[in-house]
């Protein structure tokens, strides 16, 4: 039985659009109110589950948490697809970020695509659709992305935060200060903030460590005093681009040669909890059938083990998958239901193993994410 990936009101890919149309005085998805000003802050790995469940370290942010402020980001639940999702306003399917890591038919090669940008890949292209601060822009409405300085000029960032001004700011509060002046600043304007130190502890450490307990509550004392200083035509949305699961060493799945499953399988793209296999560009039908069989014999009693033509028909890359995006998805998809990670066996170091917080599959605590609004929004 296939998981659904709409199960909730809102999507990711409204919130950055609404924002838009609030500011243009226009109906929106969000139905947020007409506002001068807006900001999104996206708190990477802040799952409504782990929020729910730290909510004496939220005293600010838990407390808002309920249904009609909760949305889902879609599939996969990875950075890559999520933040283009969230500054294209479409889904993997249209703007063609599928993965964490993905295939490059053309060259036959798998790549990171936070990461790994360079050479022929060109991020303008390789990312199909236009961002909401083109979009902004067109009618004159100044957009800005304030995050860490290591990520100003990467080939992720010119992919999906193309027509924002970059502003570099060092700490949560520090991120939020250059916020605030850039309302101050200007009769109209749009700005997404990023905090990445959530997810950075999650990895490390797991969402139930108190590492990233102390960078949820530096993110709810942030998020109450900028939240306090919008002014009546200002509002704000605070949301994530996915949850997290913590997955023990003694839970990851090694694969190897060993274990047959690998046989006829070319590349192993996505991520741990959830692999996009791309099979032997020569297999013969037969034989993908057998590989698809042989993958659900073995791991159906822990993950969701579906063809692309199954995962594209039920919608999990959205409603639409363009054409030219299609083959970046995996041949077969595995993505985990319990809490497991897959690892190539192959590989001699893999710094992924590490590892601690984890996402990428369709679970609720991965998939579901806060929706929270203040100011004018609230």
């Amino acid at each position: 039985m296939l998981s659904a990936t709409k199960s909730q009101r809102f999507s990711l890919a409204d919130v950055l659009t609404s924002c838009l149309s609030a500011v243009r005085g226009e109906a929106n998805a969000l139905e947020l109110g007409g506002v001068k000003r807006a900001v999104v802050v996206l708190a990477d790995g802040l799952g409504a589950h782990a929020l729910k469940a730290s909510a004496g370290h939220a005293r600010t942010l838990a407390p808002m948490l309920s249904k009609a402020t909760t949305a889902s980001v879609g599939f996969p639940t990875t950075t890559a697809s999520s933040l283009a999702s969230l500054t294209t306003g479409t889904h993997p399917g249209e703007h063609g970020l599928v993965g964490y890591r993905v295939l490059d038919v053309e060259r036959d090669r798998v790549f990171n695509q936070l990461t790994e940008w360079g050479g022929p890949i060109d991020p303008a292209v390789w990312q199909r659709c236009r961002t909401v601060f083109e979009i902004a822009g067109d009618a004159k409405i100044p957009s800005f992305c304030v995050g860490v300085e290591r990520y100003r000029n990467t080939g992720f960032t010119q992919a999906v935060l193309r027509g924002a001004e970059f502003r570099a700011a060092g700490t949560i509060d520090q991120r939020l200060d250059e916020a605030r002046r850039i309302l101050d600043e200007h009769e109209r304007a749009l700005i997404y903030v990023y905090v990445p130190e959530l997810d950075q502890a999650g990895h490390s450490h797991g969402w139930q460590s108190r590492a990233w307990t102390d960078r949820l509550e530096e993110l709810d004392s942030a998020a109450r005093g900028f939240g306090s200083s919008l002014s009546a035509e200002e509002g704000m949305v605070l949301t994530a681009d996915h949850g997290v699961i913590d997955v023990a060493s003694h839970h990851h799945i090694i694969l190897d040669d060993r274990s047959g499953l690998l046989d006829g399988v070319r590349h192993l793209a996505g991520e741990p909890r959830c692999l996009q296999l791309h099979l032997e560009p020569d297999a013969s039908e037969g034989q993908r059938r057998d590989i698809l069989r042989r993958w659900v014999d073995s791991e159906s009693g822990r993950s969701w083990v579906v063809s692309r033509a199954e995962a594209v028909a039920t919608g999990w890359f959205g409603p639409q998958v363009a054409p030219e995006v299609l083959p970046r998805i995996g041949d077969i998809l595995v993505a985990a239901r319990k809490s497991i990670a897959y690892y190539d066996g192959r590989v001699a170091t893999d710094s992924g193993r590490t590892m601690v917080g984890q996402h990428g599959s369709l679970t609720p605590d991965e998939v579901l994410v806060p929706l929270l609004r203040f100011g004018a929004f609230g």
